[in-house]
């Protein structure tokens, strides 16, 4: 089957299965070729399944395990990894293949349960995903040989013994091996059950391609009958898959194309503009004009923001001003900013958000130089709220900073500036992995960034945790010290300012829970920012037993006060002693 030209990913897939003599079959095998925004979003996946010959349902389990898998995969958030999405279907069908198990006679006997071996291949952008549990094989073919992707999960007791040991449905939770590697056009890959694979070789998978030209099926089939031809007794499947053609390096991931849409010129107010009214100016920078509007057909107030015509020639800048009301309509939380419904075919390139009638969070703070404990609490626990939406979506703000915080006149907490959003499900495939770039301001950035080492959901935390430092205090933990971090040796000199050097009213587990949110290695910080929110309330014992600092930390100028004192009265003794020996 040769598939049509795409502009992007593009393959020729073959498939074919053959079943024992006189018996049904137990494999399974199954392929989605999306096009569109959907091929970018999610690729192509193909993936094959083999039930134990023990059992009288296992041809149940791998058609469950194969269809379930390229349904659910693709019903996934597109903002998920690869990895995610696909284990967490993954795991998902595990637990239901082994419910169905427990739920009959079959719990008596595992082997002949709702049990089978899972492999299968997604194909993303520039970039090859496995997926792997049992003694199926993936292989890539080369001139002179199979190349083995996968392991086989079986334990082999004796040269003639031997028992799987991994698979999908043997237990309430199971361990899948996941790869990913570059993609390379031209590649060929084989996947195969043990029925098919165990009589194959390289020179017969070239045989059968050479005969078969494009007509990859064919190929397939031919290979599932070689391997009965001779001497195999089982089930025979084959999968062939080509290469053709893949996006070039640079090719944009965003489901949501920007293509065809002018930059606006600067706008006044009062002016008409894709159906809005401009009201005013709300914000004007060398990257963006940001301002209030009204929607002519529902009559609501909107904020505008339109890429600075400076810029227009900018594909990396354009294409995340398009990433910013993409992901603000994928997440559902109202600590997140929300992007405005508009129906209507657009001419130029803007964003259209909600508009919140309230202040910055960097104006609150210049409002409020002294607020309570409970007041940053109430503030930190609603950003903790919108932080997590976007770390469910695998997602990173990356530029958490006071000014990119609303306050509403009701006391609501709403995240906005998206732009600078990493998405990993976007990221997939365009060679990317985790973010790199400096994308946040300075302050607010977490060092692990400076390091070269890329950030993470603890990198947000981080500066999370700068501002409850800085909403508490009106300083920064480090003052400028992170944004000259340049290699690890520079992380290990980053010094800590405790709160209580500057807020002594406050309690000192309060010093506690930042200094763990602020450590500059990520793996010493909470795992999340519902936990430090969490410490914040209720902070556990680890943060109550905290002993006194000492007083170099707590009190540093009485320190060497008292150093400077007791070195000159430790010298003025020294110094008697000294006359009366003479």
């Amino acid at each position: 089957m040769l598939m049509p030209t795409h502009k992007a990913l593009r393959v020729t897939l073959g498939q074919h299965s053959l079943a024992k003599p006189g018996a049904v079959n137990q494999d399974f095998h199954g392929a989605m070729l999306p096009e569109g925004t959907l091929r970018m979003s999610k690729g192509i996946a193909v993936a094959l399944a083999d039930g134990i010959g023990s059992s009288r349902v296992s041809q149940v389990a791998s058609a469950a395990a194969v269809r379930g898998f390229l349904d659910d995969y693709y019903a996934t958030s597109d903002a998920w990894s690869v990895r995610r999405a696909a284990q967490r279907v993954l795991s998902a069908t595990n637990s239901w293949l082994h419910a169905q198990t427990m739920r009959s006679d079959a719990r008596f006997d595992k082997d002949s349960g709702y049990v089978c071996t899972f492999s299968a291949l997604i194909f993303k952008g520039r970039d090859v995903h496995m997926l792997h549990v049992g003694d199926a094989r993936i292989h890539r073919l080369h001139p002179n040989g199979l190349e083995q992707l996968t392991e086989d999960h079986r334990v082999h007791l004796s040269s003639a013994e031997s028992y799987l040991g991994r698979a999908l449905g043997a237990g309430p939770n199971v361990e899948i091996d996941y790869r990913c590697w570059e993609a390379e056009a031209g590649e060929v890959y084989l996947l195969a059950t043990d029925g098919a694979y165990t009589h194959l070789d390289a020179a017969a998978v070239h045989d059968a391609i050479a005969r078969c030209g494009d007509d990859f099926d064919a190929a397939a089939r031919l290979l599932t009958e070689a391997a009965q031809a001779r001497g195999s007794e089982d089930d025979c499947t084959v999968q062939l898959v080509r290469i053709d053609e893949l996006p070039p390096a640079d090719a944009a991931q965003l489901p949501m194309q920007r293509e065809g849409l002018a930059v606006a010129p600067p706008l006044a107010p009062r002016t008409r503009f894709e159906g809005f009214t401009l009201v005013r100016e709300l914000h004007v920078s060398s990257r963006s004009h940001v301002h209030l509007a009204v929607d002519d057909a529902s009559g609501q107030q909107v904020v505008l923001k339109l890429p600075s015509v400076d810029l227009r020639d900018d594909p990396e800048y354009l294409d995340r001003f398009v990433l910013e009301e993409w992901v603000a309509r994928r997440i559902d939380n109202v600590h997140v900013l929300k992007a405005s419904t508009i129906d209507r075919t657009r001419g130029h390139l803007y964003v259209a958000m909600e508009y919140v009638d309230g202040q910055t969070l960097a104006q609150w703070m210049v409002d409020n130089p002294k607020p309570s404990l409970d007041s940053v609490r109430r503030i930190a626990e609603q950003l903790a709220s919108g932080l997590q939406a976007l770390h469910g979506k695998e997602m990173l703000h990356q530029d958490v900073r006071p000014e990119n915080v609303m306050i509403d006149r009701t006391g609501t907490v709403r995240i906005i500036d998206l732009a600078t959003t990493h998405v990993a499900g976007l990221a997939d495939g365009a060679g990317e992995g985790r973010p790199l770039a400096i994308t946040g301001t300075l302050q607010y950035t977490a060092p692990e960034y400076f390091a070269g080492h890329g950030g993470s959901a603890r990198s947000d935390l981080f500066s999370m945790a700068v501002i409850v430092y800085q909403m508490l205090t009106g300083q920064l933990p480090y003052g400028l010290q992170v944004s000259r971090v340049r290699s690890p040796a520079d992380v290990n000199r980053l010094r800590y300012v405790p709160v209580r050097h500057l807020r002594p009213d406050l309690p000192e587990w309060v010093d506690a829970v930042l200094q763990k949110a602020l450590n500059p290695n990520p793996l010493k910080r909470q795992e999340a920012v519902s936990e430090l929110a969490h410490d914040l309330r209720a902070p556990g014992q680890e943060f109550l037993r905290v002993r006194m600092p000492p007083l170099i930390e707590r009190h540093p100028v009485r320190f060497w006060q008292a150093t400077t004192a007791l070195l000159a009265i430790v010298s003025a003794v020294l110094l008697g002693v000294l006359i009366l020996g003479r």
